[in-house]
């Protein structure tokens, strides 16, 4: 589902910081004119590295394969996760802030897609298998993030239950100021869920024979999930609030 594998992104930050220390360190018009605009070398020890990590590599294989077939599938996406994060250790990387895999099984694109059996789905309607996919994958990243604290014993490395935030505020949406912990803002109507894999948010085409545009509700304030698969700013600000607490980390914050 995504154009760069975490391989190709860890390849395109080596070649950053190789282009960055190379423009410091020559005498070149060029060279000279762009300095200002480098980041100081200090900044890639000192920098804080953030991952959010696991949603589609899980959601894309849903498509094509079984939930257990996936299931074999994890230890190796953790693998390759922990390669990459070797790889920027030993580039000079300290500070790692690493988010788990959010509960994929709540976001409508998903449930529309793979739904239709009631019995697929939990008391709130989100996707069960899906979201077991996601806590296999979430219990695997803890492990890894307890061996890297334990390898790597000058880094800090920090685990956000981010999967904890979101379904929270998916269950209790409405103690919590929304009305819809499911159901998009932004979509062209028809599913109860508000979308529509053939006309997403804010696009324009014939559709049933007539030109429309799949548009914003009057409030997305009041709604979790903003397209389908995005949150909105209103439940991407109650979980920033949420993680800031620090008590979703691990190891808890001091």
């Amino acid at each position: 589902m995504s154009p760069f594998s975490f391989e190709k992104q860890i390849a395109q930050f080596s070649r950053l910081k190789a282009r960055v220390l190379e423009l410091k360190a020559s005498n070149s018009k060029a060279a000279e004119r762009r300095r200002k605009y480098l980041p100081a070398e200090e900044y890639f020890e000192k920098g804080l590295y953030m991952f959010n990590i696991g949603q589609n590599d899980i959601i894309g294989r849903f498509h094509h394969i079984s939930y257990e077939e996936i299931l074999t599938l994890i230890p190796n996406i953790t693998s390759i996760f922990e390669d990459g994060l070797k790889e920027l250790y030993d580039q000079g990387a300290r500070n790692f802030w690493i988010h788990n895999m959010g509960p994929v099984g709540c976001i409508p694109m998903n449930i529309v897609a793979f739904g239709n059996d009631p019995s697929k789905l939990d008391d709130i309607g989100c996707l069960i298998k899906h979201n077991e996919a996601a806590k296999s994958f979430n219990r695997l990243l803890l492990l890894l993030c307890k061996k890297l604290k334990d390898k790597l014993r000058d880094a800090k490395v920090i685990h956000v239950d981010i999967f904890t935030i979101k379904y929270n505020v998916t269950v209790n949406h409405s103690q919590l100021g929304f009305e819809q912990g499911i159901k998009a803002c932004c979509g062209i109507g028809g599913h109860q869920l508000n979308y529509n894999i053939d006309l997403e948010c804010g696009r324009t085409k014939m559709f049933n024979g007539s030109l429309r545009t799949a548009r914003e509700c009057d409030d997305s304030s009041v709604f979790v999930n903003w397209d389908g698969s995005h949150y909105t700013d209103a439940a991407n600000k109650y979980t920033s609030s949420q993680i800031l607490t620090g008590k979703y980390f691990d190891p808890p914050k001091e």
